[in-house]
């Protein structure tokens, strides 16, 4: 009696666990609706758009994650993204234009948007490896943002999707605005060196304190063997960022 009582419960706690995922899942595919502004009508291509990969081991009967669709969501976004700027800039070349798409659609211009958007709150996702904060989080929101678009593509088509991108990823883009203003300050000290023939900068990391969830690294950068800079940052990369960006002001007053 107690063996099958036990399985009643079983049974009984697997179709609750099913009911609750989908009442979770309609939740989410509403609560999506809403910000996308119509009624969604393949609901499988769109919980497909929101599940992250991490998120099958948490419910092994999901069988796939948004993968596929962010392939396509970043076709659709580089199309869209290059037909505005070539429309946009008419008397640029090919390599400006690249650069300005590529800066558009980085990472954290996406996942930008998408926590803007409110994705975090509708994505399926295993928290117990990635958390809410911090780059792991970035990474998946900004793939998500492109599995949307994937997903809004096959749903309504190309001028709805790039209806989307333009509201959502590219509202900034104005030909006077500070939206371009070029941020990676080692790729422009970079292009500096190759274009004056001197050896390539190279980063020296010359202090770091602070515990580990709050370190203080300080870098120095030296071009042919000259210090042109000093930067701080919670890490190496911010820091030889920060350096690079002292080394150009000093560059530009010489």
């Amino acid at each position: 009696m107690i063996r099958w009582i036990k399985r009643i419960f079983r049974f009984n706690k697997s179709i609750y666990t099913e009911r609750k995922a989908n009442l979770d899942e309609l939740k989410k595919l509403s609560q999506l609706e809403k910000s996308l502004d119509f009624k969604i009508k393949d609901r499988s291509v769109f919980l497909k758009a929101l599940t992250h990969r991490s998120y099958l081991e948490v419910n092994p009967e999901v069988e796939k994650s948004n993968e596929r669709l962010e392939f396509l969501g970043d076709a659709v976004l580089n199309l869209v993204t290059a037909k505005l700027l070539f429309h946009k800039f008419q008397d640029e070349n090919e390599g400006y234009l690249t650069k300005k798409r590529a800066f558009l659609v980085n990472r954290e211009k996406l996942s930008a948007a998408a926590e803007k958007f409110g994705l975090k709150d509708v994505m399926f996702y295993n928290k117990k490896y990635i958390g809410d904060f911090g780059e792991g989080i970035k990474t998946i929101l900004a793939d998500a943002m492109e599995a949307l678009i994937g997903a809004v593509y096959l749903e309504k088509g190309i001028h709805a999707a790039e209806k989307f991108i333009s509201k959502h990823i590219l509202q900034e883009v104005n030909e006077y605005s500070d939206f371009f203003v070029d941020t990676n300050y080692k790729g422009q000290l970079l292009e500096y060196t190759h274009a004056n023939k001197l050896e390539p900068p190279k980063y020296k990391v010359i202090n770091e304190k602070g515990p580990e969830h709050n370190k203080e690294f300080t870098v120095e950068v030296y071009i042919s063997g000259e210090l042109k800079g000093v930067g701080k940052g919670n890490n190496k990369k911010n820091a030889e960022q920060d350096a690079s960006k002292q080394a150009l002001k000093k560059i530009r007053n010489l």
